[in-house]
């Protein structure tokens, strides 16, 4: 397995899941064990999340410590990766009230760890390995109720909250910074071929149960409602709502995906009561 290395913009998240790993072994010594596997015996995030994943989906068929073998290669060739999933991290500590540490989504919650192993399967894809790519894809899928096709291109500092239900076709992009909630859909609109998914920019807030359908861009630091089916572009800074959905408010605030309000502009409230 090839010997990672941990880049200097690791070291402040790494400290801070290390702290808490021991933090957790000494109030909850039942986890002690859990704890010593999945982080401190690790020199470095990369081995840690390498093994995470591998605890999570290897299988009677792909074993886990093929699984870490594969995730350690990938980590080795594009250090990239690793760096996102540290952005991917701060991204949940910042816009998600619920957690008290790092160890929250590193361990349990399902979006970060499903994101994780799709960017590994996302890398495969990228050298051709096809297969191995769906066969990720599955667990995935099977595992944590997330179904994200190895083929789509994803941003770092993502934030899937809860994460049951989101769909992401093969020729989507997710760009970086952006907060989806579950049951978010970003596919097609039809059985045709070639580049028919979402292009979503940056920063944007995607509500829950949100559609965004076919090869349409959604501009940087948009938000989409809540339950909203999204067939046509929409520009950057603005709000669109309903079915299908319409701009309620152009521009909407600067930073949507980081502030997590999905609230709407009091002229949409009057208009619909």
């Amino acid at each position: 397995m090839p010997k990672l290395e941990v880049v200097a913009s690791q070291d402040s998240v790494w400290t801070q899941l290390r702290a808490s790993a021991e933090d957790a072994a000494r109030s909850e010594p039942h986890l002690g064990s859990l704890m010593n596997a999945t982080i401190l015996s690790h020199i470095d995030l990369a081995n840690a999340l390498s093994f995470q994943i591998a605890r999570k989906i290897g299988d009677a068929e792909l074993a886990p410590m093929s699984v870490r073998e594969v995730c350690a290669f990938a980590y080795w060739s594009d250090p990239t990766i690793v760096a996102a999933a540290e952005a991917d991290l701060q991204a949940v500590a910042e816009r998600d009230p619920a957690i008290k540490t790092l160890l929250q989504p590193f361990l349990y919650f399902k979006g970060f760890q499903a994101l994780q192993a799709s960017r590994v399967a996302h890398w495969l894809w990228t050298q051709g390995r096809e297969t191995l790519a769906f066969h990720f894809q599955s667990r995935i899928s099977e595992l944590f109720q997330i179904d994200i096709h190895p083929g789509a291109k994803l941003g770092s500092g993502l934030f899937l909250d809860h994460g049951t239900g989101i769909v992401i076709g093969e020729t989507a992009v997710v760009g970086d910074e952006v907060s989806m909630l579950h049951n978010v859909t970003l596919g097609g609109t039809g059985a045709e071929r070639g580049d028919r998914h979402p292009k979503i920019g940056k920063g944007v807030l995607l509500g829950a149960g949100a559609k965004v359908l076919g090869n349409i861009t959604v501009g940087d630091y948009a938000k989409v409602a809540s339950g909203s089916v999204v067939l046509k572009p929409v520009p950057p800074g603005c709000t669109v709502a309903g079915v299908p959905a319409r701009l309620v408010n152009c521009p909407t605030e600067a930073t949507p995906a980081r502030t997590m309000d999905h609230t709407l502009a009091d002229v949409v409230y009057d208009f619909v009561i």
